[in-house]
C-alpha cells in the first residue's frame, strides 16, 4: 500500500472539505490516488458540496462551440455553467472548464457532456460554491446547412451566447445574425412562434390604451392593428430592423437564405 502522507491527506481535505479521518479512510481505501478517494469521499456522503446545492446560482459563464470541418455535417453547441459568485465566474479554472464542456458538447452531444460531471463538482468542492450546469444548447445543421455563432465577452468570461442555423446561407450571413441576436434579444423566430394567448393579451391591452386615448371608433381597429404590428416586429427575429441597418429586417438580410433556428443564452436571466 502507498504511505499515505500528511500532505496528501490535506490535499484531499482542500478538495473535498471533508474531515482528515475521512480523508485518511479514504486515501487507504484508494491506495493514496487522490481522484479515487476523493469518488470515494463522494459516495460515502462525506462531501460538503451537497450541502451548498440549495444556493441560488445568478453568477456563471456562457460558452459557445461551432465545429465546421470538412466532411461532416455543421454542429455548433453553447454551455452554461452557473455558480454563486462573479469573482469565481471571473476565475481562470472556471472559464477554462465551461470552454471545454461546450466543445465536448458540440463533438459529442450530451453523453459526452454528462461524462464532465465530475469536473464541475470538482469545481463546486475547491471553490466552495454551488456550481452547475445550466442550459445548454446543441445543433447539428442538415446537409447544408451551416452553423453561425458569437460570443460576448464581459470581464473575461462570456456572459452572451448565440447560435444560428442557416440553410442554403453562408457562416458569415449566420455570424452576423448572431451578432444581432446577442443585442436584440428577440423572443420568436417568426409570427407564427408566438402563443395565441399572448397576442391575444397584447391585443386587448392596446385596444383598451387606444379608447382611454378618445380615438374616433371607426380608427380604432386599424390603430390598434398597427400597435400589435409594433410589438411583434419587437420581438419576432423575421421582422426585427438589422441592428448595423435600420432600414433592412433580418428577413431582408437573409435574401435566399433560411434561418432555421436559432438559441441565446445569458448569464444570470
Amino acid at each position: 500500500m502507498a504511505e499515505i502522507t500528511a500532505k496528501d491527506v490535506a490535499e484531499l481535505r482542500k478538495l473535498t472539505g471533508a474531515g482528515i479521518l475521512d480523508c485518511r479512510k479514504a486515501l487507504e481505501e484508494a491506495q493514496g490516488n487522490i481522484e479515487v478517494a476523493e469518488k470515494w469521499l463522494r459516495e460515502q456522503g462525506k462531501v460538503s458540496a451537497g450541502k451548498r446545492a440549495d444556493r441560488e446560482r445568478p453568477e456563471g459563464a456562457v460558452a459557445v462551440v461551432v465545429d465546421a470541418a470538412p466532411g461532416r455535417d455543421a454542429c455548433g453547441a453553447i454551455v452554461a455553467l452557473e455558480c454563486e459568485t462573479d469573482f469565481v465566474a471571473k476565475s481562470a479554472e472556471f472559464v477554462q472548464l465551461v470552454d471545454e464542456l461546450a466543445a465536448e458538447l458540440a463533438t459529442g452531444g450530451e453523453a459526452a457532456l454528462d461524462a464532465q460531471r465530475d469536473r464541475v463538482e470538482r469545481l463546486a468542492l475547491t471553490s466552495k460554491e454551488n456550481v452547475a450546469v445550466g442550459r445548454t444548447e446543441r445543433f447539428v445543421a442538415g446537409p447544408g446547412g451551416v452553423v453561425g455563432s458569437y460570443l460576448h465577452i464581459q470581464n473575461g468570461r462570456g456572459v452572451n451566447a448565440v447560435l444560428v442555423e442557416l440553410a442554403n446561407g453562408t457562416q458569415e450571413l449566420a455570424h452576423d445574425i448572431a451578432v444581432h441576436v446577442a443585442f436584440a434579444r428577440p423572443e420568436f423566430l417568426s409570427r407564427d412562434d408566438v402563443p395565441a394567448d399572448r397576442i391575444e393579451a397584447e391585443r386587448q391591452t392596446a385596444e383598451a390604451i387606444v379608447r382611454n386615448e378618445n380615438k374616433p371608433e371607426s380608427a380604432v381597429p386599424k390603430i390598434v392593428e398597427g400597435r400589435l404590428n409594433g410589438w411583434l416586429k419587437e420581438r419576432v427575429l423575421l421582422e426585427q430592423s438589422y441592428v448595423r441597418d435600420e432600414k433592412r429586417t433580418i428577413a431582408d438580410l437573409l435574401g435566399r437564405a433560411k434561418l432555421t433556428r436559432y438559441a441565446q443564452v445569458v448569464v444570470g436571466s
